[in-house]
């Protein structure tokens, strides 16, 4: 009879740390514990990332607005994940180190298609979304040298600061985080902190660690930026009601 629990255990772990915990019950080693809590680190993550931005997407679905969403930023931050998606991928590095970024950028290209229609033009949301579909293939269906690959993913840090940089500049020249999900930013925010030690541990790819830093910091401002501008929006919604408290009210005139 197939042994499931070890065979899910040895998905988690090598048959060597397997043995220290199962058979010598050597709870203490250092390294297959920093093994264990990468794998499970990047399954939380990619479980997590299945969800991370539907709430962005249903904020904007609700209110019928992509209002302070800048679609460069989103289409540069499309464009990064797609890159280390396509580039982790065809290296053949574990699911659990990279899978997250599948989820990622499906919802993140509905976001960029929402921001279209929402725009006023249905028509390049369906162009959008053809032409991602084609340059996801392009990337992951063997089309594409891995040399090309190692060089696209070299620029995407400065890809990747850009585009959540200047939505921080959006943020800032609007006074508000607009249609931003405050669950998103620190959803992504966590994950990407999360991502740093998983590189470390799973591939040691020094151009994985190095991406997601940048990407952590980048996270850290717009998170920031929420943090900031709450109260600031609270105000802005409150402030009608206010006014219209204030307004003195129309005398009504005596008849005799």
């Amino acid at each position: 009879m197939v042994d499931y629990g070890k065979q899910f255990m040895l998905y988690l772990m090598d048959e060597k740390c397997y043995d220290k915990y199962f058979i010598d019950f050597d709870l203490l080693d250092g390294d297959c514990f920093r093994a264990l809590l990468s794998k499970g680190l990047g399954m939380g993550i990619i479980a997590g990332s299945v969800l991370v931005k539907v709430p962005q997407i249903t904020k904007i679905a609700a209110n019928k607005s992509a209002r302070g969403i800048s679609l460069f930023s989103v289409c540069l931050d499309l464009f990064a994940i797609t890159i280390h998606m396509a580039y982790s991928f065809v290296n053949g590095f574990p699911f659990s180190a990279w899978g997250d970024t599948a989820f990622l950028a499906l919802q993140t290209a509905i976001i960029a298609m929402l921001v279209l229609f929402y725009g006023g033009s249905s028509a390049r949301s369906v162009a959008f979304a053809i032409g991602y579909s084609a340059l996801v293939y392009v990337l992951l269906g063997g089309l594409t040298p891995l040399n090309y690959l190692l060089i696209a993913q070299g620029f995407n840090v400065p890809i990747l600061l850009l585009g959540k940089l200047s939505q921080a500049l959006a943020n800032y020249r609007n006074g508000s985080t607009g249609q931003l999900s405050a669950v998103t930013c620190f959803m992504l925010l966590a994950g990407s902190l999360a991502r740093i030690f998983t590189s470390i541990q799973e591939t040691g790819d020094q151009m994985m660690i190095i991406t997601y830093g940048s990407s952590s910091f980048a996270n850290l401002v717009i998170a920031l930026q929420v943090l900031y501008y709450w109260n600031s929006d609270k105000q802005k919604k409150s402030a009608p009601s206010k006014e219209a408290a204030k307004k003195p009210k129309a005398k009504s005139k005596k008849t005799d």
